[in-house]
């Protein structure tokens, strides 16, 4: 800016300077011609008046920059006060929509599943259902009448045959074991729905649970994902599974956590005492080198013991019994002289604490196993509960209830279009998890027998609502209205609830097969029942159905 005020300066100077009427040269004469003198002067005066623009534009810029160069921090402390405003502003908006979803999740706690009060929803949501006509009353009670009722007595007959059998061979099994250094087996527990009475499929098959527990002086100490353990969050609905001896300390030694250097010791354990603990754990099953159960070894272990307890027994059969799945650890078949067999599931499990939840490696025939990037991720089931639910419940239903009925239907309705369109992603877990939803929000009285139709309405429309919304939460996790009286554990009760469809949000191509499924089976209802159901007089059909119910 002092260099503009210069030049400015000496343009002036150098104007007065040269004017010819102020300093006049010596010797000089006046021009004779005086108008081409004062033209000289005014073009000298416009190239000075020129000048003196050019440079006042320079000086103006100069000063345009100084003054952006003073204000250049205040304008940049002003960029972060408003990028601090509107940090603020974004941090209070996601603290309010924590606070949405925080009450969201408490008022689903509130109202669990409570599909009762969605009716209006249901409206909306269940546009494939509005085009469906369910046969009437006469048709269901004929095609129950023929396709259902006929199997109880002979499940009863199975359950009796299979249950003599598993105790017989489960007690040869203690016998091959060596009781000092092998698990030991406890007895058998029917789960499923050939203990819940609503199973329709052939072949019929018997699920039987056995909880094993290790040699003394160990024991088994499980890790779940809801209860605070270093289970990760996308293992929800599992647990590990802990061999710890009973006098260690639950935290364990450090020594057992670091490796240490030859020349330091564990004034509590020996190197030669560890090696032999982890030689020890290695014959309990345990995966490498860790002290967490492992399901493959567990799996062959079993395999194993069963071929052992067969073995020791076989001379007193008159039958053979072979594996019928080789990835499933007690998936059997016993195979009569005159070409008849009959399956049946003894699966090993492990108690959790002191509650009727188990760890299960495999499920027979559902493809659940643990995850098989690491066999120390056990799957828990709530089958003993859910069994129990079923029992004490129908004590309070009306007589002859049509809830088994219900779930019956659905599933032989299910199989039959599973067979004509190839398998789907819906299950008869996923089939029960509906009936026990309704079951615990409609009134006893809806389940009179007389309802069997509304009844059966309401589950199809509760599936095809879960299926698009891809949710449906498993019934006794997270769910705080479980009875009292069932001894449910409160861990569970209180944990998240398990959406059961998870896996439908992450493989699309399965959910978009389901949902084609299940629409199929809708519209196929009426001509399904009508194949396989025996037209007989209504009054006659009524009075069937009421006795068989």
């Amino acid at each position: 800016m002092p260099a503009g005020i210069f030049r400015v300066c000496l343009v002036v100077i150098t104007a007065i300077v040269n004017h010819p009427l102020l300093f006049p040269k010596e010797n000089a004469t006046v021009p004779e011609d005086t108008e081409e003198i004062i033209q000289r002067m005014k073009e000298r005066e416009e190239n000075l008046r020129l000048e003196q623009l050019r440079l006042e534009q320079e000086m103006a810029g100069q000063e345009s920059i100084q003054k952006a160069l003073e204000e250049a921090p205040k304008l940049e402390e002003k960029l972060e006060e408003d990028a601090l405003r509107w940090d603020l502003w974004s941090a209070m908006s996601m603290v309010v929509f924590l606070l949405i979803e925080l009450w969201r999740q408490d008022f689903q706690d509130g109202n669990w599943q409570d599909w009762a009060g969605e009716e209006d929803d249901m409206a909306i949501l269940g546009k494939a259902f509005k085009g469906v006509a369910l046969p009437n009353k006469a048709t269901l009670a004929n095609f129950y009448e023929r396709c259902i009722v006929g199997v109880t007595g002979e499940m009863a007959r199975m359950r009796e045959m299979v249950e003599g059998f598993a105790d017989d061979l489960l007690e040869a099994l203690r016998s091959v074991c060596n009781r000092d250094a092998d698990m030991e087996v406890e007895e058998c527990i029917g789960v499923g729905s050939m203990y819940e009475n609503w199973r329709v499929r052939k072949p019929y098959v018997c699920d039987l649970i056995v909880p094993f527990t290790p040699p003394e002086p160990y024991r088994f100490r499980s890790q779940v994902w809801c209860s605070g353990d270093s289970i990760p969050p996308d293992k929800q609905g599992y647990g590990t599974i802990k061999v710890c001896r009973r006098d260690e300390d639950v935290a364990g030694c450090i020594c057992d956590k670091t490796k240490l250097g030859e020349d330091m010791l564990c004034l509590l354990h020996s190197q030669a005492s560890q090696t032999r603990h982890n030689s020890e754990r290695e014959d309990l099953l345990c995966f490498n080198n860790t002290q967490y159960l492992d399901a493959d070894q567990v799996m062959k272990w079993f395999q194993i013991a069963i071929t052992k307890a067969w073995n020791r027994i076989s001379h007193k059969y008159e039958f053979d019994l072979t594996f019928s799945l080789l990835d499933s650890p007690g998936a059997l078949k016993i195979k009569f002289r005159s070409g008849k067999s009959i399956a049946f599931n003894i699966t090993p499990v492990v108690q959790c604490e002191d509650s009727d939840v188990y760890f299960i490696s495999h499920f027979p025939r559902s493809g659940l196993t643990a995850d098989p990037s690491s066999n120390t991720y056990w799957f828990l089931t709530f089958a003993v509960y859910e069994r129990r639910f079923i029992h004490s419940l129908s004590k309070t239903l009306p007589a002859n209830a049509c809830h088994l009925s219900c779930l019956q239907i659905l599933s032989f309705l299910h199989e039959k279009q599973c067979s004509l369109s190839g398998p789907s992603g819906l299950t008869n877990y996923h089939l029960k998890t509906a009936m026990l939803h309704l079951l615990q929000t409609r009134p006893h009285q809806d389940w009179a027998p007389e309802n069997l139709e509304a009844r059966l309405q309401d589950m199809l429309k509760f599936l095809e609502k879960s299926l698009q919304e891809k949710k449906l939460c498993h019934f006794f996790i997270g769910n705080r209205k479980v009875p009292e009286e069932l001894g449910f554990p409160g861990i569970f009760q209180k944990a998240e609830p398990l959406n059961l469809f998870r896996s439908f949000v992450l493989h699309r191509d399965i959910y978009q097969k389901t949902v084609d499924t299940f629409h199929e089976m809708l519209r196929n209802t009426s001509a399904l029942i009508n194949e396989y159901t025996v037209h007989v007089p209504i009054e006659h059909t009524n009075g069937l159905h009421k006795e068989s119910l």
